[in-house]
């Protein structure tokens, strides 16, 4: 009776991938040893390359969220244009998040959120994200109405607090009406 083991095949090339096939034992897969012994120049070499890729993917993330210039090989149009299109999704997510801000902005918001969010990539989460954007805007003087100013310096402190503001629904209901009453 023969013996349905795989055996090992020997020499360069023998097995996929350019490399040496080597049995297990019966019943269990063979697997693929590397054509190179581990620890030779070949590792330095893939270490070098993934650090390139790494840092090329660390440019184009940059100029994607972060409004530096383009890598070399990019399109510079095509990336404006994505770029963009994750701001305006960035917007949209902390306009959920933070309904207030774009009713205490207005047709102000969308605006003032892609000129912050262009060179700001997002840190901490959206909510964080929503927070700076206040501050930023605060810091800027802005909005230029100051009814809105006081409403947006409110929203703010409400927050940027140590403790986030009471959960009870009788607590959420007085914040309500009182930015409801703010609004007039």
């Amino acid at each position: 009776m023969a013996d349905e083991r795989p055996e090992a095949v020997t020499g360069a090339g023998g097995g996929p991938g350019g490399g040496d096939t080597a049995a297990a034992g019966p019943g269990v897969p063979a697997r693929t040893v590397p054509p190179y012994p581990v620890g030779t120049d070949t590792d330095t070499s893939t270490d070098a390359a993934r650090q390139r890729l790494a840092l090329a993917q660390t440019a184009l993330l940059s100029a994607l969220v972060a409004g530096t210039p383009a890598p070399e090989g990019f399109d510079r149009r095509r990336l404006r244009v994505q770029s963009r299109a994750l701001a305006a999704k960035r917007a949209a997510v902390v306009g959920r998040i933070a309904p207030e801000l774009p009713a205490i902005l207005g047709e102000e918001y969308r605006p003032a959120f892609l000129d912050y969010a262009r060179h700001r990539p997002l840190h901490g989460g959206h909510r964080q994200d929503a927070l700076d954007f206040a501050a930023h805007l605060l810091a800027q003087e802005r909005p230029a109405d100051p009814a809105a100013r006081r409403q947006l310096t409110r929203w703010w402190r409400d927050r940027a607090g140590p403790k986030p503001p009471p959960a009870r629904p009788a607590a959420r209901l007085v914040r309500a009406v009182r930015l409801a009453l703010h609004r007039r």
